[in-house]
């Protein structure tokens, strides 16, 4: 069935405002507005300034702008004139096409619109300089709050505008973004799903043009009808060809939204179509069923009139299917979450969130590239246990995302690589190690690590992993349990009971405690080792072990040496903190990744390698925690009651 577009000015109630307050004050936009009015004056936005500042970082304006608000502009400023549309988009002088792409699409779905631009907000009695838009930021909304001064050169706006230039909604929400983000110069440049999941909430897919499944043409027809945003691009091979012009009137490299698809009877067949805008509000396609060609002269009124067809240049066109396919290379859909879709939209998702991170040398393995480290990624476990509706199928999307990135480009930072492969398991509870993850068969998808969040040269990425399912969804991540296996505390061997290897132990023990003594000092132990060992820090009790703790730990000392020569693989005299993961588990130590970051950042080095003495030190610290940790607890109970001064003498100790 065609997806019929909704009548852009009929309006849905607004969401209820539960957005977190982003304001440094502290204060809503309710509270900052009330005291403008209290104190009669205009709002001024203090975290984000009218100055050079929160234009660009790298670079001053190319000429002076002035900030002016819309009263100063023209004589009748409207928040939002005769419904807010996509015409009311159009780019000014700044390379945020994806940005405008998405707000596009965004005013297809009235809904979503009307949580992201809240209404209520105009320039009539009570305005008071101050608006408020909402965006979705890593499982949160957040309402960011501006001031309405706008970057002006000439009385005319420099940036993002509607075409009515008494309209300003779309200009002020593109200020409210470029300050969730840090400056204007930082929405240059980026992809439209970006901006799509910061409005909606929902989780993106991407898709090759040319790689595109058989049945694309229903898949964006059913993305459509559900209410997802849908973006599309041409690929550039190289910089010259950014946003240039091709004979047909497409621009490369240049981001355009689809605001419909359908099909229509032409000269005895059906032929599919799908309509596509141009934010820059003109500039065409000129091909067939452009505006102005012949096929549109075969069409009955009536046709026309349900395809919305205009022979305007407002960078709006309709184009058949197959030549979409043909000139486009990349499409985008942001499949929305329950909570942006209407109460009747057929296909709802059910949606999980992780967040999470990657700690260099603990979970951060890289790509398949890396098979000796690729393991120990995160590892997450799916079920599905719905088919979708009429199908034989389960349909899922995962996605990854990294945080911060945009904001944090004037310091520096950039988009890294990350990607994900897919296994099809038997349901199970712990990871994979490598030799498990050999095994398992890899369901086809995109093997492409994108510069979307972070893979390589990563030292502490946090990061949001999303999966969404149309139908019942149980997942988690697999990360085993902690889990201590220790042997019992063997019981003291009588003098007269002892091997003959027991009976030289304890000589060994008296020429280093001395004839008069039943104990050894700790520093006398830190001498000897240290000529056997190196450095070695222990934390040891009262700093002083009778001969039945000297056995245990030298038996454990053995042990703990074994296993550093038997995980350092290569010989090299340190352990990888990769190897570090598989002989704390032979040691006994089953750890999650939380406890694996913690540890490496303790005590890997730069290069991420462990020293033989920091080994003993992790290794001992472990044992006295668990050791103490299983004296203290309750039978069968994973947890132990502590008043304060307990605490404090615990880790003081341990």
């Amino acid at each position: 069935m065609p997806y019929t577009q909704r009548d852009p000015s009929t309006r849905a109630p607004p969401l209820p405002q539960n957005a977190c307050a982003t304001h440094s004050s502290g204060q809503t936009y309710q509270e900052l507005k009330l005291e403008c009015q209290q104190k009669e004056t205009l709002f001024e936005d203090c975290d984000f300034p009218a100055s050079d500042s929160s234009l660009f970082y790298s670079e001053k304006p190319p000429v002076s702008f002035v900030w002016k608000r819309p009263g100063e502009i023209v004589k009748d400023p409207q928040f939002i004139l005769g419904g807010a549309t996509r015409t009311d988009i159009c780019q000014g002088d700044l390379g945020d096409c994806w940005l405008l792409a998405a707000i596009a699409s965004l005013t297809l779905n009235e809904k979503v619109l009307a949580r992201v631009v809240p209404l209520n907000q105009d320039f009539g009695p009570g305005y008071a300089g101050i608006f408020h838009f909402q965006f979705w930021q890593y499982n949160e909304w957040l309402d960011v709050v501006i001031d309405d001064r706008l970057p002006t050169f000439r009385d005319r706006l420099v940036f993002l505008h509607s075409a009515d230039l008494n309209e300003f909604w779309s200009a002020l929400m593109e200020k409210a973004y470029a300050k969730l983000n840090g400056s204007y110069e930082a929405l240059k440049g980026g992809s439209s799903i970006e901006a799509m999941e910061d409005f909606t909430g929902g989780v993106g897919e991407t898709f090759e043009v040319k790689k595109a499944p058989k049945n694309f043409y229903e898949l964006l027809q059913r993305a459509l009808k559900r209410g997802s945003m849908v973006g599309c691009s041409i690929d550039i091979s190289n910089a010259a060809e950014s946003e240039a012009r091709t004979p047909t009137g497409l621009i490369k490299g240049h981001a355009y939204s689809v605001t419909d698809i359908d099909e229509v009877n032409y000269q005895g067949q059906t032929v599919r179509l799908i309509r596509v805008r141009n934010p820059w509000g003109q500039v065409e396609w000129n091909g067939a069923w452009s505006d102005n060609s012949s096929e549109w002269d075969s069409l009955s009124p009536s046709e026309k009139q349900q395809l919305h067809h205009t022979a305007l240049d407002d960078g709006e066109f309709w184009m058949k299917f197959e030549d979409f396919l043909s000139h486009f290379d990349k499409v985008e859909i942001c499949n929305l979450t329950p909570d942006a879709l209407e109460d009747n939209a057929a296909h709802k998702w059910e949606v999980s969130i992780h967040q999470g991170s990657w700690v260099r040398g603990a979970t951060a393995g890289g790509c398949r590239n890396f098979i000796e480290t690729f393991w120990t990624n995160p590892q997450f476990m799916l079920q599905l246990t719905e088919k979708d509706e009429d199908q034989d199928e389960c349909t899922f999307v995962a996605a990854l995302m990294q945080k911060n990135r945009r904001k944090l480009r004037q310091l520096g930072a950039a988009l890294l690589t990350i990607g994900y492969v897919i296994y099809e398991v038997f349901l199970r509870r712990t990871p994979f190690s490598k030799l498990g993850l050999s095994r398992c068969a890899e369901i086809p998808s995109p093997r492409t690590f994108l510069k979307c969040a972070g893979w390589r040269k990563l030292i502490y990425n946090v990061w949001k992993d999303r999966f969404l399912k149309t139908g019942f969804m149980f997942y988690r991540e697999m990360d085993g349990n902690v889990n201590i296996d220790l042997p019992e505390v063997p019981e003291p061997t009588q003098p007269q009971e002892e091997t003959e290897e027991e009976k030289q132990f304890r000589d060994l023990f008296k020429q280093i405690s001395g004839p008069a003594s039943q104990l050894i000092k700790m520093i006398d132990l830190i001498r000897i080792l240290d000529s056997l060992l190196a450095e070695c820090m222990l934390f040891i009790g009262n700093g002083k072990l009778e001969f039945n703790e000297f056995k245990i730990f030298w038996d454990n000392l053995k042990k703990w040496i074994s296993l550093y020569l038997h995980f350092d693989s290569d010989q090299c005299g340190t352990m990888s903190s990769h190897e570090l993961r598989l002989a704390l588990k032979a040691a006994g130590f089953q750890l999650n990744n939380h406890l694996l970051q913690l540890i490496v950042l303790r005590y890997a080095d730069d290069q991420q390698q462990i020293e033989f003495d920091d080994f003993l030190n992790c290794l001992i610290r472990l044992e006295n925690a668990s050791r103490v940790f299983q004296a203290l607890c309750v039978e069968n109970r994973d947890f132990i009651n502590l008043q304060i001064n307990e605490f404090i003498c615990l880790s003081m100790n341990i």
